[in-house]
């Protein structure tokens, strides 16, 4: 906790040098613009490749960025942005916790008159804009792969993310529909595995003991759960049986997919994300023309393609 404090701290001494130095000059020099970004967790890959394109974006923008991790506190979220509000940051991104309980923060930096960009997930209260893909084609994509594999007949399990955020409510509602439309496949059980690879290959664990050969396939809501999915069958000599498919094609993902251990993730752009999600945020706080809605597609990898996406 202690260097987490020490990195707002160390940003916002950034920010009061910034403002200083350009209030006393007078010479008329453009002001640094700072944006403040609240991200749902460090602790994320996939969430930390965000940042990572968003802090080298800024680098490049000239532009001073200052990261807080929410700790996938909705709550703690709120506040972060009301410190950012108080700071007087020119324009604030925010990963959001989850639909609901992360809304309040959008209405306080609209009301503040700060634009606030939604990167990769989706609150219920409208934003400046949102920076992201469909998360209701991502499930789409794995549960056709899925239908492909077992020929439309089968047993599933689903695990999602953290309940309430807008990645599991629309990946789940993009597996229903496909479910809906294969009666062949029968949805065993369906838990959260909170987006985490321990949790996914805990919760694998009690589902291969309760289901044991009748699982035919798993679909992870993202490749954390996914690779803790493919460790627990691996440890129970079940993974050649069991199809495993998740979404976004971290690092990890892509390596176990060329081995052909998972056997597919659908790849969503981090480096798009995060790179748009900063000059969407420059161009709304220079009051230039932006795109309010930023989509970027996603796209399925499997061994066959796998290279493509480790070049």
């Amino acid at each position: 906790m202690k260097i987490k404090y020490y990195i707002l701290l160390a940003g916002s001494l950034v920010f009061g040098c910034n403002q200083s130095k350009t209030g006393e000059s007078g010479d008329g020099a453009e002001k640094k613009l700072v944006i403040g970004a609240t991200m749902l967790s460090m602790q994320n890959e996939f969430i930390v490749n965000v940042n990572d394109e968003m802090e080298a974006k800024a680098k490049e923008l000239g532009v001073e960025l200052i990261t807080v991790d929410a700790e996938r506190s909705a709550l703690k979220q709120v506040e972060q942005v009301e410190s950012f509000i108080a700071q007087g940051v020119d324009a604030i991104i925010m990963n959001p916790c989850e639909v609901e309980a992360s809304s309040p923060a959008v209405k306080l930096a609209m009301d503040a008159k700060i634009p606030i960009i939604n990167v990769n997930s989706e609150t219920s209260a409208k934003p400046t804009a949102f920076v992201g893909s469909d998360d209701t084609e991502s499930a789409r994509i794995a549960m056709k792969y899925i239908v492909d594999k077992l020929g439309g007949k089968g047993n599933i399990l689903m695990m999602h993310g953290f309940m309430g955020q807008a990645a599991q409510i629309k990946r789940d509602n993009g597996a229903k529909e496909i479910l809906k439309a294969n009666p062949g496949l029968k949805l065993l059980a369906e838990q959260s595995g909170e987006w985490d690879r321990a949790k996914g290959m805990s919760l694998t664990e009690n589902w291969i003991q309760s289901f044991g050969p009748k699982i035919n396939a798993i679909f992870a809501q993202n490749d954390e759960m996914g690779m803790g999915a493919v460790k627990a069958l691996e440890a129970a000599g079940l993974k050649g049986k069991v199809i495993v498919v998740s979404v976004d094609a971290i690092p990890d993902a892509l390596q176990a997919v060329k081995k052909g251990t998972l056997d597919a993730t659908v790849f969503q752009n981090a480096k798009e994300q995060g790179g748009k999600a900063i000059e969407t945020a420059v161009k709304a706080a220079k009051k230039q023309a932006f795109e309010k809605e930023v989509l970027i597609p996603f796209q399925l990898v499997t061994k066959e393609n796998a290279g493509e996406f480790l070049k």
